[in-house]
């Protein structure tokens, strides 16, 4: 009976010690190392510059969402875009490529929202199909240039980054009715608010409504879980899917295989941009936020690098990532006045730093296990034939211990 017991117990231990040693279990202890490591970091940050205040600065860093409805609506908001632009960078670099343009992507698609919803006068649905078409043209550039020239795609997403810039701007301002004044509104350099100029183009609150009194609130975080869940599905489960991820693994045994790995370069540069531009459509169609001219680039696009990077590019991560970066980012706009407007970007780029260390992590925890797993998978000691015996056609093994015999 004891030794049942200490059989079950050890395939217990065992199973959970493969458990903690398999790959999901280490690279998400190495996440939440970097993310302890950085707010740490961050306290630190705090202590330094305004010591009274730390502990109530980095309480409100992470407590803030959850104080009241429209910290957690706001939470969803801001997350709502960081899932599709973490989607983006995340589902371009599983075929071996760097998305950084994301930020025009993301201009460009809400650029084609806002168009199709404020000139156009189109529901909600139609715009954002237009904004994942905006992002999607943006996304082709980079892909193209990469499959036909070899151009980095770095390169070819910073200057496209730019150029979108400078055209949704040129675009907004000569587009007829696309600019506030238009609408007898004060402001020259932004788009009309969405429930004058198209009430039927702003995406609908939804129960969450009613549930939340709160402008922020809009069913836009379930649009963006829901594509999330897909872009797993199809980078996990279709054939497609394994064809990009075997290109960005290695190009050249794609080629063999007989994959085309110039058509998946493209094709994933424009999903890639696609995703990107329906964050773009998300944010601005909520109709909170109205689309400014500028002359930076949105940096919301390039906050799509830390998403994707702290869930290891697995679409289901960047759900969770984003809900993380979004928690800071609402907890660090109530450290003003006492801390500066830069401090919560510093803490972010700390967790993003730190990151890179969740590969060392893994090192540290496989070599712990290893003795472990090699005790798990060795083989079963021979029985010696001496010391078993054959009763009503069943083998007997009789162990030995200190003048005991023991029946198993």
């Amino acid at each position: 009976m004891d030794n049942n017991k200490n059989l079950s117990n050890t395939k217990n231990s065992s199973g959970f010690k493969k458990f903690i040693a398999s790959n999901g279990s280490v690279r998400f202890m190495g996440t939440v190392v970097s993310i302890v490591m950085g707010l740490v970091l961050g306290l630190i940050l705090l202590l330094a510059t305004n010591a009274p205040f730390a502990i109530d600065g980095m309480s409100k860093i992470l407590t803030t969402a959850f104080v009241d409805d429209t910290g957690f609506t706001k939470l969803l908001y801001e997350a709502t875009p960081l899932i599709l632009v973490g989607l983006s960078v995340g589902f371009a670099s599983k075929t071996g490529l760097f998305n950084i343009g994301a930020p025009g992507q993301y201009t460009m698609g809400a650029c084609f929202g806002l168009v199709g919803c404020i000139h156009f006068q189109l529901p909600w649905p139609v715009c954002l199909v237009l904004a994942a078409i905006g992002g999607a043209i943006w996304g082709i550039f980079p892909g193209l240039f990469k499959a036909l020239f070899n151009v980095n795609e770095v390169i070819t997403s910073i200057m496209f980054n730019w150029i979108a810039v400078f055209s949704v701007n040129l675009a907004i301002s000569n587009i007829p009715k696309m600019v506030s004044t238009d609408w007898g509104q004060a402001n020259t350099d932004k788009t009309p608010t969405l429930g004058l100029a198209n009430p039927n183009g702003k995406i609908p609150q939804g129960f969450l409504g009613e549930m939340f009194w709160s402008d922020y609130a809009n069913i836009g975080i379930f649009i963006a879980i829901a594509i999330a869940i897909i872009i797993y599905i199809v980078l996990n489960k279709t054939t497609f899917g394994y064809e990009l991820k075997a290109c960005g693994l290695s190009q050249h045994a794609g080629i063999y295989a007989g994959i085309k790995a110039k058509r998946n370069m493209v094709l994933s540069m424009v999903i890639a941009g696609a995703l990107a531009g329906i964050g773009g459509g998300l944010f601005y169609l909520s109709g909170v936020e109205q689309f400014a001219i500028v002359k930076v680039v949105n940096g919301m696009g390039f906050n799509g690098i830390p998403v994707a990077l702290l869930a290891y590019n697995n679409p289901l991560g960047v759900i969770f990532s984003s809900l993380f970066i979004a928690l800071v980012n609402v907890g660090g706009e109530q450290l003003q006045p006492d801390f500066a407007t830069q401090t919560i970007d510093i803490i972010i780029a700390a967790i993003i730093y730190f990151s890179a260390f969740s590969l060392v992590v893994q090192q540290i925890i496989r070599r712990f296990l290893k003795a472990d797993e090699s005790n798990v998978n060795a083989e079963p000691a021979p029985v010696n034939k001496e010391n078993t015996k054959v009763k009503d056609n069943k083998t007997e093994v009789i162990v030995k211990d200190a003048d005991k015999e023991v029946t198993k």
